[in-house]
């Protein structure tokens, strides 16, 4: 493979093998043909030309002197460093993981796959053969997808295949990329990529730490520049054991999820949640995931000597050294006083004028020293096309005069003195060196606050009307706009998994930060990583406060929309969350608040005495350019949420407690702002939220509620007018709707749908649906209907049930039996007048009706009493059928023996309770 040859620390690279083979700690230096070179792109010559220059000859053979020399027969003893099949079992907590390299990917500058029980993942690392632009930013990229094969499964969409990367992805990606980035060497720009991909999956072992650890073993293989490896592990608490890489049923019952990566000496990141966790629990799991790391480490550093790839440290190109000098002699006192600007845009505004300024002069001016000669760095573009030649003297015809010679220099574009991109990089670090003086000699920051010293919060509720709820949360220049929004089941958030069993998100928050909120233009469309990443950390830092789905069964849904930023605007997502949820009326157990933390490592750099300076409320600018940037959601009791990233080498425990327990203070004095809140949250549902009612049936009833193919549900939202009906296999209904009165007649109809029929309930004024040669079916409730015989529709013969009935008919009937199958019988005859003198008795016996019918009385005034209670009766009981009774119980006396009075009551009273109508027809129940 070629690449550009070029000018590279001060000098030209040669050509020779020995470049690429030295005994030096890099490998390779690539060379491409002339054609592709920079140089001779930009100022139209061939390299050439340059090299064998007076100068540039004498320039080359210097360096080509201190080369060793390597004959041409030694090409063929180069090494070649193919990978060959390694692998090491680690242990890590109570089992080993499996580590191999070189059985798969051999052609990536590192690859390995690493195994947990059957959970398997790859990772790749490849690095570009030509050297991006230089930057700022290290070109690092990295994706990480679990393949639905992993599990026996298919991707459900049309292509059947994967596709754009999910959220939890996203997340897995942020956290191998973060701990990694900081071990990066400055001044290696080739671009580099890493793959990791969860081929296997078993579902008790995760696959996220075994990425981060993978993705740790495969950098350290591969020819990537680095300064340590890098591993991670999942550290979980149960009861009080600690657990290294926790199974999944495990994680069930942890009250801490925990993920730490580091090197042998040093943590470099965390992340984790919690359930209100002491920090001196949260301490001692860091503790413990150190010890796990550390291990890992050793046997990590071991399996690079055997087969890890050179470094390519020679492709290191860093800025010339008296570039540093020169910035801070140009721009040091200006520097010092834009730094003392509190507001963060006029102080943008000053530091990107003073940059233009320092790019003015050291790419086009230059320096001009005592002796007047433009200093400049040695190896730079203008000093190479540099020629002998240019110094002549030219004498101009007619300029001549005796003993005086007029001299004209050959007029020619001026040459930077240094790349433009140097300067740049050299001014950001110089004004992030002045920043870290001013904090530690001066002890106060760019805004004029004390290290530990919390910025201004203020904060309102309830400003926008139409809203379940909404705050706005101001610290500062930060500021979010978080909005509630409640719903039911359908609001919910689905997420894929590898495991096959539909997950949904009953709360998730939604964090936005656009570019106007810095006040620059931007790009706006799909969430960044960024945006996810501070999202999920401020959604599972609110999340323990929030009540069980049986105390509030609404889906939770939270917009975190920054409209000012400068520092923490996660933690003040958490804030305004928090305040926006009790706005929206939902009952929260308590309130937290969340805070970023800053620090100051070397402080000895800057005539400190060496202590670590933490620094509490960090702004953008302190996150930049400080060492640290720690994220701690809670209240004063606990810990819900947390996440710590490293700038720099590494932070101890010691640091890490300091931090913990600073963060601690302001979160209390965060919480006592947040209280003073104007207006403050309503705490009540708003009157432009849903109405959530749930009910619970038999379960064996759910399919009535449903209907074939969902009709019966959908008859039931139509002729309701409620928004929606969620049912679950437990038996549990929640009704959704906009008001209460439509909420009321959807109760109605599900109560009376799912009743319990008992033998001897009367339904008054129900409908006929069809008529039958044997009968007709009469609904007793909505979707419930019995059989009434034609011998029971009558008191007397009837031959044909359509001669006295039709469709539509509306009468009253009594359940006289019940089967195995659940099917009713019913009898409208049993409630006829004539049916007897006793005419609420529809089990009596006939034979017993007629003696009593039959029976003589003793004397005339038996008989004369017996008639007037025949006449009464049936006055009262021509009365009955036109009444509407709604909700009524009967007294059992009437219609059962008085042996059964007592039992026959209670089971009346159950059955009523729970069943009402809206079609006014009549429901009484009696056993």
């Amino acid at each position: 493979m070629l690449a550009c040859p070029g000018i590279h620390h001060g000098g030209l690279y040669s050509s020779q093998p020995s470049q690429f083979f030295s005994s030096k700690p890099y490998n390779r230096f690539l060379f491409p043909s002339t054609s592709c070179h920079p140089i001779s792109r930009k100022y139209g010559f061939s390299p050439l030309s340059f090299l064998f220059s007076e100068k540039n000859r004498r320039r080359f053979s210097i360096r080509a002197s201190v080369e060793p020399e390597v004959s041409d027969s030694s090409v063929s003893d180069i090494p070649q460093f193919a990978s060959q099949p390694f692998s090491v079992k680690i242990p890590v907590g109570d089992r080993h993981i499996l580590v191999e390299t070189g059985h798969m990917g051999r052609q990536a500058s590192g690859s390995v796959t690493v195994t947990d029980g059957e959970t398997i993942v790859y990772t790749s690392v490849c690095i570009d053969d030509v050297p991006s632009e230089p930057s700022d930013f290290f070109p690092l990229s990295v994706n990480y997808q679990e393949r639905f094969s992993a599990a026996g499964r298919t991707s459900g969409g049309f292509f059947k295949r994967e596709g754009k990367t999910k959220d939890h992805e996203v997340l897995i990606c942020r956290l191998i990329d973060r701990p990694l980035r900081p071990t990066m060497l400055k001044g290696f720009y080739h671009e580099t990529q890493i793959l990791s991909w969860v081929l296997s999956y078993d579902g008790l072992h995760s696959p996220d730490s075994l990425a981060v650890t993978a993705a740790g073993i495969a950098v350290a293989l591969s020819e990537l520049p680095t300064s340590k490896a890098v591993t991670g592990v999942r550290i979980g608490l149960v009861g009080d054991k600690y657990i290294i890489n926790p199974t999944t049923e495990e994680m069930e019952k942890s009250e801490l999820d925990l993920l730490l990566a580091g090197t042998d000496s040093a943590i470099l990141m965390i992340e984790g949640y919690s359930n209100f966790l002491p920090e001196e629990k949260l301490l001692k799991a860091v503790e413990v995931g150190q010890d796990a790391v550390r291990a890992i480490c050793n046997e990590v550093e071991a399996l690079v000597n055997k087969c890890g790839k050179p470094k390519m440290f020679d492709a290191i190109k860093l800025p010339p050294p008296e570039l540093y000098k020169h910035v801070e002699e140009i721009a040091g006192a200006e520097l010092v006083k834009a730094l003392q600007i509190k507001n963060k845009i006029p102080r943008r505004k000053a530091l990107l004028s003073l940059e233009e300024k320092v790019l003015n002069i050291l790419t086009e001016k230059g320096i001009v020293t005592k002796d007047a000669t433009p200093k400049s760095n040695a190896e730079t573009v203008a000093d190479i096309l540099e020629d002998e030649d240019d110094d002549e003297e030219v004498i101009v015809d007619g300029e001549v005069d005796e003993g005086d010679v007029h001299i004209k220099p050959t007029s020619r574009k001026p040459h930077p003195l240094f790349a433009e991109v140097d300067v740049k990089l050299v001014f950001k670090e110089v004004t992030s060196k002045f920043l870290r003086r001013r904090i530690v000699e001066g002890g106060k920051r760019s805004d004029g606050r004390a290290p530990n010293e919390i910025r201004p919060v203020n904060s309102r509720c309830g400003l926008l009307p139409r809203a379940h709820g909404s705050a706005l949360f101001t610290r500062g220049e930060t500021q979010s706009l978080a909005v509630v929004t409640l719903g039911d089941k359908q609001m919910a958030q689905r997420v894929d998994n590898l495991i096959g069993v539909d997950e949904f998100k009953r709360f998730y928050l939604q964090y936005s930060f656009p570019p106007s909120c810095v006040g620059e233009v931007g790009r706006i469309g799909a969430p960044s990583r960024r945006e996810i990443g501070h999202g999920m950390l401020a959604e599972r830092a609110l999340e323990p406060i929030l009540p069980s789905e049986a105390d509030f069964p609404y889906t939770v849904r939270v917009e975190s929309t920054i409209i000012e930023s400068n520092g923490s605007s996660s933690m003040a997502s958490v804030c305004g969350g928090c305040l926006a949820l009790q706005d929206a009326g939902v009952p929260v157990k308590c309130s937290i608040a969340g805070i970023a933390m800053g620090m100051v490592l070397d402080t000895r750099e800057f005539g400190g005495d060496g202590t670590p300076l933490i620094l509490s409320d960090i702004t953008g600018s302190e996150d930049a350019s400080g060492d640290m940037d720690f994220k701690v959601a809670g209240n004063e009791d606990g810990i819900t949420a947390f996440q710590m990233d490293i700038k720099v080498g590494g932070i101890t425990l010691p640091i890490m407690k300091e931090a913990l327990l600073r963060a601690r203070d302001g979160r209390k004095h965060i919480l006592g702002e947040m209280m003073k809140c104007s207006p403050p949250p309503a705490k009540s549902l708003s009157k432009f939220a849903p109405l959530i009612h749930v009910m619970k049936v038999k379960p064996d009833k759910i399919n009535l509620i449903i209907g074939t193919g969902g009709k019966k549900v959908k008859s039931i939202i139509e002729e309701s007018g409620i928004e929606a009906i969620d049912t679950e296999d437990d038996g549990t209904v929640k009704i959704t709707a906009k008001d209460l009165s439509s909420l009321e007649r959807s109760k109605a109809i599900i109560s009376n749908l799912t009743m319990v029929p008992t033998v001897g309930d009367i339904y008054r004024n129900c409908e006929i649906k069809s008529i039958t040669p044997y009968g007709v079916f009469v609904e007793i409730a909505p979707g419930r209907e019995g059989l009434c015989h034609i011998s029971e529709l009558s008191s007397g013969w009837l031959a044909k049930a359509e001669d006295a009935f039709k469709v539509g008919d509306r009468l009253d009937v009594k359940l006289i039996e019940k089967n195995d199958k659940g099917q009713l019988r019913l009898s409208h005859r049993a409630l006829l007048p004539d049916s007897g003198p006793d005419n609420q008795n529809v089990k009596q016996d006939a034979g017993k009706s007629a003696e009593q019918n039959t029976e003589q009385p003793k004397d005339k005034t038996d008989t004369r009493k017996l008639a007037a209670s025949q006449k009464r009766s049936s006055e009262d009981d021509s009365l009955l059928p036109s009444k509407k009774f709604v909700r009524k119980s009967v007294n059992p006396a009437q219609d059962k023996p008085s042996a059964s009075k007592d039992k026959t009551k209670k089971s009346s009273k159950k059955e009523v309770g729970s069943v009402s109508s809206k079609d006014e027809s009549s429901l009484v129940g009696e056993a």
